[in-house]
């Protein structure tokens, strides 16, 4: 600031930085990702290694029925798809083994659905118990505020009637001892 109290940049000023630092970060960030891919994808194939193909042995039966349960088979199928010695009738065998491990699978779904729907109808009868009871309940109230009610008041009628039996014992001259 001088000493008029004033800043030294202004308005404009300040609104034509923002402009151009908003230019900037945009161009960054539509020009920066296609500059990096090219620079890394030109630096990688400078210095691309060739690997030795994977060795596979997909002769092995005991691969093929011995699948764990939640294993990804792409890297099995694929070393099928690349071994030319592969029979007809051992990729039928191996597409039989998926289907039935898919039925299996299916199976077990429709049992734990099934298992799902029971516990969820057992739910609702129990929750339509407990309403029942609920309502026993709220009727039960209903009911008891009614006869405490309708004790009040005749309670308040024998007090009334009792208070004027006492004055008429009172005005006949009878007076209260205390024991």
């Amino acid at each position: 600031m001088n000493k008029h109290g004033r800043s030294r940049w202004s308005g404009k000023q300040v609104m034509f930085g923002v402009l151009i630092m908003g230019l900037c970060i945009t161009a960054y960030h539509v020009v920066g990702p296609p500059l990096y891919w090219h620079f890394s994808q030109s630096i990688s194939s400078s210095t691309q290694y060739s690997c030795p193909s994977c060795p596979c042995d997909c002769s092995n039966d005991q691969q093929i029925h011995s699948f764990p349960q939640g294993l990804n088979v792409s890297t099995f199928t694929d070393c099928m798809e690349h071994d030319l010695g592969v029979s007809e009738e051992e990729e039928r065998n191996f597409t039989a083994l998926l289907t039935e491990e898919l039925k299996q699978m299916e199976g077990e779904t429709v049992e734990n659905q099934r298992r799902a729907d029971m516990q969820l109808l057992e739910a609702k009868k129990m929750v339509s118990q407990y309403q029942k009871e609920a309502d026993k309940c709220t009727s039960g109230m209903g009911t008891c505020e009614e006869a405490r009610e309708k004790a009040e008041i005749a309670l308040e009628a024998q007090r009334q009637i009792t208070s004027m039996w006492e004055l008429r014992a009172r005005h006949q001259g009878w007076k209260q001892e205390l024991v």
